[in-house]
């Protein structure tokens, strides 16, 4: 009888405990008074964000919406998330800018609109300066507002004389905030601006949390664009166009991203009284102290997901983060045309960009035109770069900066004229094709190292340098005028105090191996010349590899070969704690467990060969 009773109430209790997830329409058609249905659908998607909760999804149907989403609450865990989606097959665009009409000639290309201040609420971007920490202005003012002609970006001017001027292949434009109005002045060549769709920012953000803390939120198949962004320095709260705000597992899938005046997606830090007054080695560990205080550890902070998308036309970062990025997976995102137009400058710029990248994995990115590719910024820790292509960036494709590992660096492509710009210790290089110089410098600033696993610090300690493992990798020489070979190879790490482990490594055209390098292979009769070709939406990469790949003496990249760094006293191990054991090349081909090819491909024919990459 006790079963019995026991089983009544648990049926009774049972309509209680299941609560039907709910789905949110939105639509251009629609009315915010609606209920959110399908036949009824909500019009603005902030609307469907205000009445979502844990489990529930809004669906949003085609159109370009022009508002800024900021939800007011997240999920509850990974299976109770709130999903923000395009309908599938629907074009859905969201904008951080507004049309903007009634422009009047001035003189030649040059137009000029007024607009009541009240036009843009309590946020004004023509009187917003970009500023901050590590930022340089280069001697001129620039400001968080831009104008776009048929959605084709301007550029500021630094002054209202500079407008005047005859108009070059890129339009300029200039805002003067006044008391009651903003005049924004432009230059609109041989078009007239009151034909064309002419827009300008009015938004700081298209998807961003105004506080910490929102979880577990999935934004999927968007379209995005126009936004106001400041800059994003490692002490200061990062607000992206699309940004987590210091929270915990998001998920940014299949969007498309673009035309952010500073950073496309932000997993950055929270805001305080400390921002952008912090601009030292220092300062950066007291934030770091202060993080830990908030809240900064696997459980609270980090693992998110961002993965499939494209992102372009930013003039900061394409990703970037501090602190609120670890445990995090960046996957499978094109990025390019990033600081594109370099009217400033400053010490945070680049395709990725993160602080503190402990146990995060970034894996199958294509980055290009991005000035800085990679950029992993202290605390790459536990962190794996594998399987990248990165080219025609020119500053560097990886520049790894005051960490003391372990970090994994492999089956990557980096093709640029730097490949790699090396301020740490303790990183493990296995399996990659590097064509451009490498650059070792030690660095004097105490930073962090941590526990296993973990945001917990375990101790500082400066950069000597060296204590690197380079095993199976392949270095092309790139000559300078004259012919000769520019900094390939491993010549750079004569000098460090750490000595390197390596093996298998083949070094072409004038590149050169390590003092001590063990059994390099130096190839003299073959000029791999590397070349990346576009076309019909693909990429190939045609290079000439010869027989060296599958002659070097190579050996399986293991745990155990890799041992543990000098400073942190850790192994090389996946995020999860299992060892490492790279059996696959670039493309996921299983590779050879006694002698695997050299370089990110596995045995390699010896001829030109034309590999689809992307």
């Amino acid at each position: 009888m006790r079963y019995v009773v026991y089983a009544l109430i648990a049926l009774l209790l049972t309509p209680l405990a299941v609560v039907r997830a709910a789905e949110f329409h939105v639509a251009l058609g629609g009315n915010d008074a609606n209920p959110g249905t399908r036949q009824a659908p909500l019009r603005r998607i902030q609307r469907a964000a205000d009445l979502a909760r844990p489990g529930d999804v809004v669906k949003v149907h085609a159109g370009l919406y022009r508002e800024r989403i900021n939800p007011p609450r997240g999920g509850t865990s990974d299976d109770k998330r709130i999903v923000y989606q395009a309908t599938a097959g629907e074009k859905v665009e969201i904008r951080g800018s507004e049309v903007a009409k009634n422009w009047a000639k001035v003189r030649g290309d040059v137009w000029k609109t007024v607009l009541p201040n009240s036009f843009f609420g309590d946020f004004n971007p023509y009187g917003d300066l970009i500023r901050g920490d590590w930022f340089n202005p280069r001697g001129r003012e620039h400001h968080t507002g831009a104008v776009y002609l048929n959605g084709e970006c301007l550029s500021e001017a630094a002054k209202l004389d500079d407008v005047m001027k005859p108009a070059g292949e890129i339009g300029l434009w200039f805002g003067r905030v006044g008391e009651k109005d903003t005049t924004i002045w432009a230059q609109f060549k041989s078009v007239n601006p009151n034909k064309q769709l002419v827009e300008i920012n009015v938004r700081r953000a298209v998807f961003y949390p105004d506080k910490p803390g929102r979880n577990y939120i999935t934004v999927r198949g968007f379209i995005m664009r126009h936004a106001a962004t400041p800059w994003a320095p490692p002490t200061a709260e990062q607000v992206g166009l699309i940004g987590t705000h210091w929270s915990k597992g998001w998920i940014i899938e299949n969007n498309v991203i673009s035309h952010s005046r500073c950073s496309g997606i932000t997993l950055g830090k929270y805001g305080d009284e400390w921002d952008n007054k912090s601009q030292s080695a220092d300062a950066y560990n007291r934030t770091i102290r202060r993080a830990l205080k908030n809240g900064w550890n696997k459980a609270t902070i980090g693992g998110h997901i961002v993965r499939n998308n494209t992102i372009s036309d930013c003039e900061q970062t394409g990703i970037c983060g501090s602190l609120g990025g670890v445990f995090s997976q960046i996957t499978n995102n094109h990025i390019y045309n990033i600081w594109v137009r370099r009217l400033f400058a400053g010490a945070e710029i680049g395709g990725i960009k993160i602080h503190a990248s402990i146990d995060m994995l970034i894996r199958g990115n294509r980055i290009h035109n991005a000035g800085r590719a990679l950029w992993m910024d202290w605390m790459a820790q536990g962190t794996r770069i594998t399987g990248n292509l990165c080219y025609d960036n020119s500053t560097d494709d990886l520049f790894v900066e005051v960490d003391h590992g372990p970090f994994l660096v492999d089956n990557n492509i980096f093709l640029s004229a730097v490949s790699l710009r090396d301020w740490s210790e303790g990183g493990a290089f296995a399996h990659n094709m590097m064509a451009g110089r490498i650059e070792s410098r030690p660095q004097r600033r105490q930073t962090p190292y941590h526990k296993a696993h973990s945001t917990v610090v375990a101790g500082l300690s400066n950069i000597k340098g060296g204590d690197h493992r380079f095993y199976n990798n392949l270095f092309i020489g790139r000559p300078r005028q004259g012919g000769r070979p520019a900094g390939c190879g491993l010549g750079a790490y004569g000098a460090r105090q750490a000595p390197l482990k390596t093996r298998g490594n083949v070094h072409y055209s004038g590149a050169t191996p390590y003092a001590k390098e063990k059994d390099p292979l130096i190839v003299s009769d073959v000029d791999p010349k590397p070349e990346i070709v576009e076309d019909a939406g693909h990429v190939h990469l045609h290079v000439t590899l010869g027989p060296a790949p599958r002659q070097a003496a190579t050996t399986l990249v293991t745990t155990e070969l890799l041992g543990s760094t000098v400073v942190s006293g850790l192994g090389y191990e996946n995020a999860d704690g299992s060892p490492v054991r790279i059996i696959v090349d670039f493309f996921g081909a299983k590779r050879s467990k006694t002698k695997p090819s050299a370089g990110p491909f596995e045995a390699p024919a010896a001829n030109r060969l034309k590999l689809k990459i992307r």
